[in-house]
């Protein structure tokens, strides 16, 4: 039985609850606090995420007396501990003590005190001091009868440019470079004279005054999440020399560029998000998706955890709308029916004070008798029903890659022909059709075993490694399906221009050579016509392509580039290779997405309904769970299905109705159940 097992087991399937900050509050709340969790039926809290200053308010006089009372109070109730190593807020005397753990800003200015994130990670200091609470923490409650998960500090995220950094940054370096010639040859140092000659020499590249070695700030950018990485090892480390059969964990953000949580997830027994789709934006809940399709993808296709989202209203943005009636319980279902193993909030009750006292809870500041707390109960007495799913996964036929080092080499350095690319954008209009069609979609790395997929779609993969471009050639040449966008392949792993022409890494397998990039003027457009006489409308970039052994979908109809190719189709191995040269209009893009991953004999398996119906499934060995969730507020909609509806309980032969916001969870056979 894994750690996670274990979780599950013990808190009876989904775990549910929020962040618990009772150092807020008076003890006389506590008790009302677990009464009010028991009604909701809350079976796990995150607790202590911010306390460092209440554990510890002097340097080394520690006081834990509330603490312990808290702990047994939730333990009394039935709730288990999800316990934080406050290191995220380290207390003001430290910071007086040492103001050298502040983190110096890339302008040279330091961050300061009263923000979040206030520590150089690679601070020794601040390390030493994380990792002294840390082991007072884990010596008093890692036998705690409600301890069931630790989780490590709390979002991940500082950038410092400190002296520490530096010295950090150039061990880093002797570590992947072993030798000054390495380093240089990576970084191609003699371009405007920036040979280095001494480690010494070599600083953390703050803001520049004209342009910055993009390998460099490259490295920079790896060895950031690295730095961050090892705060999180040598507290899991601590708290696993204590006890080693619970799991340990820390929690993600959603499209964070500054950690690459491909390199995480091997350290955790899960991954954990926190992510607040926007209720302002109609379409947020398909950018959820896909941050949850990640998570799940993370750890190989293993259940993930939910750690925060809001009941209601957040904080952060200019315009903080609330979520209207049934979109929290939808929001919510939605993640479970991507793998999803928790159902947590940002926060259990709602803070009188502090930047985030606007923010939604489970139990807002107008008490039990909201709408809000209303909607909490019957979401957790829904989760109990679902109890079954818990521990289940999800499978797929179709991947998209989404990789760190590819978008800090896109958005992170400067010379690239338009400086304009967002990769979360452009994998975003990858998915969206995917999403909007009902296709199951894992997400991979560079770096991923791929044998398990029918099709590979590749979003403007600029900077791609060695290994990770024979992955994706090898699997085409063993049948594979690999649809490309444009600017592709273009640099290796230390943002070098590959040689023998554009793609570099990719021109065998598109089967074409460009000469140039050529992106569009501003409001520039130019018509694309394909084989079968179908038209659309192209902008912001074209390839000058040069056709090898591809044979063109698609031509330009006008301008200079008339006649050349713009989409390519070519046959590598026993695959098939798909490349978009330019940025075609949404219709044309989509149509051409979906008949690739139709050709490659992937069907849907609820193509037909309505885009604004979402349809995940997660399976055991014996059942498929059918999540079937209806985005609309106005239309409702018919789903066939036969099963049991977990939700109600009644049996579904033929099609099942949900209304506006609607939801059914429907429980059936595995087709391939013994």
């Amino acid at each position: 039985m894994t750690r996670m097992d274990a979780f599950r087991n013990r808190v009876g399937g989904f775990a549910f609850g929020g962040d618990y900050n009772p150092e807020q509050w008076d003890p006389a709340v506590w008790r009302e606090d677990v009464r009010l969790m028991r009604e909701a039926g809350v079976n796990t809290v995150s607790l202590g995420v911010f306390a460092w200053a209440s554990l510890e308010p002097e340097p080394g006089k520690y006081e834990f007396g509330w603490l312990d009372e808290v702990m047994d109070l939730l333990h009394a109730g039935g709730i288990s501990v999800n316990l934080a190593t406050p290191t995220a807020a380290p207390p003001v005397w430290l910071t007086h003590l040492h103001p050298e753990v502040f983190p110096v800003m890339a302008d040279g200015q330091p961050f300061g005190f009263g923000n979040r994130l206030h520590y150089d990670p690679s601070s020794p200091i601040y390390r030493e001091y994380a990792a002294r609470i840390t082991t007072r923490l884990a010596g008093r409650y890692s036998f705690h009868p409600a301890l069931a998960m630790w989780h490590i500090s709390n979002e991940y995220g500082p950038t410092a440019y400190n002296e520490a950094s530096s010295v950090a940054f150039r061990a880093w370096l002797r570590r992947k470079y072993g030798d000054l010639k390495t380093l240089n040859d990576a970084w191609t140092t003699h371009f405007w004279g920036q040979t280095y000659t001494d480690w010494d020499q070599i600083e953390v590249p703050n803001i520049p005054r004209t342009w910055m070695n993009p390998a460099r700030k490259l490295d920079f950018k790896r060895f950031t999440s690295d730095a961050l990485l090892e705060c999180f090892l040598a507290e899991r480390d601590i708290v696993r020399s204590f006890r080693d059969d619970i799991p340990v964990v820390t929690n993600f953000m959603r499209f964070f560029r500054h950690a690459d949580y491909w390199r995480w997830a091997p350290e955790e027994d899960a991954v954990a998000l926190d992510i607040y789709p926007d209720p302002a934006d109609p379409d947020s809940h398909v950018s959820a998706a896909f941050q949850y399709d990640l998570f799940r993808s993370l750890k190989g296709g293993q259940p993930w955890l939910l750690m925060e989202q809001a009941a209601s209203a957040v904080s952060q943005w200019r315009l903080n709308v609330v979520k209207e009636p049934g979109r929290m319980r939808l929001g919510s279902l939605q993640a479970v029916s991507r793998a999803a193993d928790s159902v947590m909030f940002f926060q259990w009750r709602a803070g009188r004070g502090g930047h985030e006292r606007f923010h939604s809870a489970m139990l807002p500041h107008s008490g039990p008798d909201s709408r809000t707390f209303k909607e909490v109960l019957d979401l957790g007495r829904e989760l109990r029903l679902l109890a079954p799913v818990a521990g289940t996964t999800s499978r797929s036929e179709v991947a998209i890659l989404f990789d760190w080092d590819g978008w800090w080499g896109l958005e992170e350095t400067a010379g690239l022909p338009r400086a304009d690319f967002s990769y979360p954008d452009t994998v975003m209009r990858h998915y969206t059709p995917l999403w909007e069609h009902h296709h199951p979609v894992d997400v991979v790395a560079s770096a991923s075993e791929l044998g398990a997929y029918k099709v590979l779609v590749v979003p403007n993969a600029y900077l791609i490694d060695d290994d990770g471009a024979e992955r994706i050639r090898a699997f085409a040449r063993d049948g594979g399906t690999v649809l490309m966008s444009f600017f592709s392949g273009v640099v290796d792993a230390c943002n070098r221009v590959r040689p023998d022409g554009y793609p570099g890494a990719f021109r065998e397998l598109i089967g074409a050579k460009i000469d140039e990039y050529w992106p569009a003027r501003p409001h520039e457009e130019f018509a694309v016509e394909f084989a079968d006489g179908r038209r659309a409308t192209a902008t912001w970039w074209r390839d000058d392509l040069h056709l090898e052994t591809g044979t063109a979908l698609a031509t330009y109809a006008d301008g200079l580039l008339r006649g050349r190719a713009a989409v390519v189709e070519n046959r590598y191995g026993a695959g098939r290779v798909v490349y978009i040269a330019t940025l075609l209009e949404r219709a044309a893009f989509d149509a051409l997405l979906l008949e690739t991953v139709a050709a490659a004999g992937v069907r849907a398996p609820f193509d037909g309904l309505p885009a604004h119906v979402e349809c995940a499934v997660r399976e055991s060995a014996a059942h498929e769970y059918v999540f079937l969730l209806n985005h609309s507020a106005e239309a409702g909609a018919s789903v066939p299905v036969t099963g049991t509806d977990l939700l109600t309980g009644r049996e579904v032969t033929g099609e099942v109705e949900l209304a506006p916001l609607g939801a059914a969870v429907i429980q059936r056979p595995h087709p391939q159940a013994p």
